[in-house]
């Protein structure tokens, strides 16, 4: 039997993965435990900005990804058919001016290749359940997903469940984290009147380097490029659409942009609300809560998915100190901060 890790991951979304990734180049031993056993193919969180590409150089992993990925450059405002702004990305300071744009799957399959031929080991189809922090090791039981394989029980596990034992515990496991709702974190937050719908069509703009923003009566629209000739488009709604049909969406850009996109071309489609939420403690103990499980916000532009990245980046110097034996007390004081 292997000795337990060094550090469990729950949550082998891009934030988990991209944590289990520069553990792994500190050397660390690493177990990500996910729930999936599938992936969605829908691009989801697609931007990702400088900083975030900092992140990703650490973990040597932004060449594939800027391959991969499509450049937004510049920045335009219109409204009423009139332009109102321009905004040229090269005016950031340092070597990446632009915000790159990659599907969600694609930047998954870079980060968890790389995380597994590092040695990264990942433990798929297994919801976590319970989280007891032990004061020298971290336990996590759950149960298999339906449709998982997994059968039978673990050492120390009741019947039908799964259990696992690392040093420290990390939740990077979403907006729903059940390891926050484990640990009894504590959360303020509140909902936002804003609504919106959303979609990728084949992009008709003549701007494949381009961020646009329709600021009109009806509503505001935004829209980016993605690879392959791909456009995301979101629209502000009154109120939630109870059903997405790309017909519906493609006339709402029409009507309010004069912009003409194909139904037919339509590879994903998205209705979702906003809000906010805030752990009290990102740190309880031998376990800590990053990304989403810590601080929900807008999914508008992969915010949260960045700010994950950017936890994931200051957790891990944390990490390697405490389990060498260094005090972590000010350092993780400063994290939560």
């Amino acid at each position: 039997m292997r000795p337990m890790p060094e550090v469990a991951i729950v949550g082998a979304g891009p934030v988990g993965l991209l944590l289990g990734l520069l553990l792994r180049r500190q050397g660390i031993d690493v177990l990500l435990i996910e729930q999936r056993t599938t992936r969605s193919g829908h691009t989801r969180a697609i931007g990702i900005h400088p900083p975030a590409l900092a992140v990703l150089d650490e973990a040597g992993v932004a060449p594939d990804l800027i391959a991969a990925g499509t450049k937004i450059t510049s920045g335009l405002a219109r409204s009423g058919g009139r332009e109102l702004a321009r905004l040229d990305f090269a005016a950031v300071p340092g070597p990446r001016q632009y915000v790159l744009a990659v599907p969600q799957p694609v930047t998954e399959r870079v980060l968890r290749t790389r995380f597994l031929s590092a040695g990264g080991r990942v433990a798929e189809g297994i919801r976590i359940d319970s989280v007891y922090d032990g004061g020298s090791s971290v336990a996590l039981c759950g149960h298999p997903t339906p449709g998982s394989g997994i059968e039978g029980k673990q050492p120390g596990a009741a019947s039908g469940s799964v259990r696992f034992e690392a040093r420290l515990a990390i939740g990077a496991d979403g907006a729903h984290s059940a390891v926050a709702q484990a640990v009894g974190a504590e959360t303020t937050g509140r909902k936002y009147p804003d609504t919106y719908f959303m979609g990728d069509f084949a992009d008709t703009t003549g701007a494949p380097d381009t961020a646009l923003l329709f600021l009109e009566r009806e509503g505001i629209v935004e829209s980016f490029p993605l690879p392959g000739s791909i456009r995301r488009w979101v629209v502000r709604t009154r109120r939630l659409q109870t059903s997405t049909v790309a017909d519906e969406l493609a006339a709402l850009i029409k009507d309010r942009t004069g912009m003409h996109v194909d139904p037919a071309s339509n590879s994903m489609l998205s209705a979702f609300s906003v809000r906010s939420r805030l752990v009290r403690r990102m740190v309880n103990g031998r376990v800590a809560l990053i990304g989403d499980a810590a601080h929900e916000i807008s999914p508008i532009g992969g915010q949260g998915m960045n700010l994950g990245w950017l936890d994931a980046a200051a957790l891990v110097p944390i990490i390697a100190g405490a389990l060498g034996g260094q005090p972590s007390s000010a350092a993780l004081a400063r994290f939560e901060r």
